[in-house]
């Protein structure tokens, strides 16, 4: 007994010798390690995503693209516009019975007589590079929207990528967006929407790749001086900063297709200004870090926004270089006016030339006007009232391969996806109170995007409006569902909670595609039994 008692004393120290240390607790990131805050690492796979999505996405719209084989909706307006400017610099008028000609293949019918354009050129030189290509046909005016329906893809792949810090992330984002049916639709149509929404996304990309930009400088020169911040002080004045020159010429060509991308260049410039005091005051600048409103903000000003308006200016070189445009002799017919004194015979009569397309969107003309497919922007997030394209109705048994016994009829009606944009509706919500409450600066990026390119539109109600304005809308409605997908995913070692949230976002990506297929027979003027059209028409407002 006395034996196994000093057998356990010996081993007590054993016993009681102290335990294992635990692991050390992660030290807390350096000033400069938070500015720099790194891209993923996989950058060939992040690749390799963005052109397969893109590929489906061109692949999808691609099919079908010549057809119906005539001009649908407003491209009797952009494809000969284009068609003009490709002829002569300049957009010319069409004499009734034009569009007729055109499909017919004679299409050079123009009149000598300058036509009155509301929309500047940049969407129509583009469609006329198609037009270039592949004759004046119906694949010939709508290959620039088909490519630049693709891009826009890309685009936001690339800028949810940046943003999430994740692949996957951007990778969702692309998907939904190439099931969206607008943007579908708007990929396939001639008309100048779908080139504002991807020169202004491309522009808020290079704006998020500016604020990724000047952190890294910051954090360079805090290295460069052996600095842990910036101690009070406000830092390096970087005044040429590539990027957002490269958002400058972005938004400038955004202007050049529609005049509306001008909110959301003021709305992202002031963003992108806020990104750089919140830069400062994380590098330490204290209370100089406010100024940046100011130090920072001329040389954005000069980048931004006077970049973006010789741009616009520039857009307008073929009206400039000839003599036959709309306005283009008013300079010359005006020589005592004071514009044409300061700027020369051609600047003023474009100067002119701009106060009478802004008459035309402020007038008693377009104010008065009605149209059946008007849609109020109080139910564009909720696709309320979708835009008819194109109908064709009554096509009666046996004929146009209507099989019967009831009626058939073929329809393009632009309409979004209404699972992505239900959820899109609860996702920009979470993306406000993640944005302001949570502070998560991701998240703002789509509710600015989005309120700025919605908004503006109530104060023209009084005019007709249409759903697929939206356009410039579905992006950052996207980019809000991606982020908040994120989340749900959560964290790579986050075990089953990972793999939970992978089956929840695969099941509600599977659920948009559904819905998209349900719909793309009225989204591409297939032929459909009148009721199964109408099976597709849920609620009176879509018909």
């Amino acid at each position: 007994m006395t034996e196994q008692v000093a057998a356990v004393e010996h081993m007590t120290p054993v016993l009681d010798s102290p335990r294992s240390t635990p692991p050390p607790v992660p030290r807390p990131p350096t000033t400069r390690e938070r500015l720099r805050d790194p891209l993923p690492a996989d950058r060939l796979t992040g690749w390799l995503v963005t052109l397969v999505i893109a590929g489906i996405a061109f692949g999808l719209r691609v099919v079908g693209l010549g057809y119906p084989n005539k001009l649908v909706f407003d491209e009797t307006y952009y494809a000969k516009d284009a068609y003009s400017l490709l002829r002569h610099g300049y957009e010319r008028s069409w004499p009734s019975g034009a569009d007729a000609s055109v499909t017919g293949g004679t299409p050079d019918v123009m009149l000598e007589s300058p036509s009155f354009i509301v929309h500047p050129p940049v969407g129509k030189w583009l469609i006329a590079g198609g037009e270039q290509l592949f004759g004046m046909n119906a694949f010939g005016w709508r290959f620039a929207s088909l490519v630049f329906g693709t891009l826009l893809v890309v685009v936001t792949i690339r800028l949810v990528r940046r943003v999430s810090r994740s692949t996957l992330v951007g990778g969702i984002a692309g998907l939904l967006l190439t099931f969206d049916g607008l943007a579908f639709v708007m990929a396939r149509t001639a008309l100048l929407d779908i080139f504002l929404a991807f020169f202004v996304v491309a522009a808020v990309a290079c704006l998020a790749a500016d604020r990724d930009w000047m952190r890294a400088r910051l954090a360079d020169h805090l290295e460069d001086r052996g600095l842990p911040d910036l101690g009070g002080r406000y830092g390096p004045l970087l005044l040429v900063r590539p990027w957002r020159i490269a958002a400058g010429v972005c938004f400038g060509l955004a202007l050049g297709s529609k005049w509306n991308a001008i909110y959301l260049l003021a709305a992202f410039a002031l963003l992108s200004l806020a990104w750089d005091v919140g830069a400062r005051r994380l590098a330490g600048a204290g209370w100089r870090a406010p100024t940046a409103v100011l130090r920072d903000g001329v040389p954005a000003f000069v980048s931004l926004v006077v970049l973006s308006a010789l741009v616009y200016v520039g857009t307008w070189a073929g009206w400039l270089a000839t003599s036959g445009g709309y306005d283009r002799q008013w300079g010359a017919q005006h020589p005592d006016a004071l514009s044409t004194r300061l700027l020369g015979d051609g600047l003023a009569s474009l100067l002119q030339y701009q106060r009478d397309i802004y008459a035309f969107h402020t007038g008693s003309f377009i104010n008065s006007a009605t149209h059946a497919y008007r849609a109020d922007p109080a139910g564009w997030l909720v696709v309320a009232r979708p835009i008819g394209i194109d109908a064709v109705n009554g096509i009666t048994p046996g004929t146009d391969g209507c099989l019967g016994p009831d009626n058939c009829i073929r329809v393009i009606s632009g309409m979004g996806t209404p699972v992505l944009w239900w959820a899109a509706v609860f996702a920009l919500g979470a993306a406000v109170l993640l944005w302001v409450g949570g502070r998560d600066w991701r998240f703002g990026i789509p509710v600015v995007g989005v309120l700025a390119a919605w908004l503006p539109w109530f104060s023209h109600d009084t005019r007709p409006l249409f759903y697929f304005y939206a356009i410039a809308i579905i992006p950052f409605s996207v980019m809000a569902v991606a982020l908040c997908l994120g989340r749900v995913l959560g964290p790579r070692d986050a075990g089953d909670r990972r793999m939970v949230g992978a089956i929840v976002v695969g099941a509600f990506v599977a659920l948009v595609a559904a819905n998209f297929a349900y719909l793309y027979p009225i989204l591409t003027d297939t032929l459909l039994p009148y009721p199964a059209w109408l099976s597709r028409m849920w609620f009176r407002s879509w018909i």
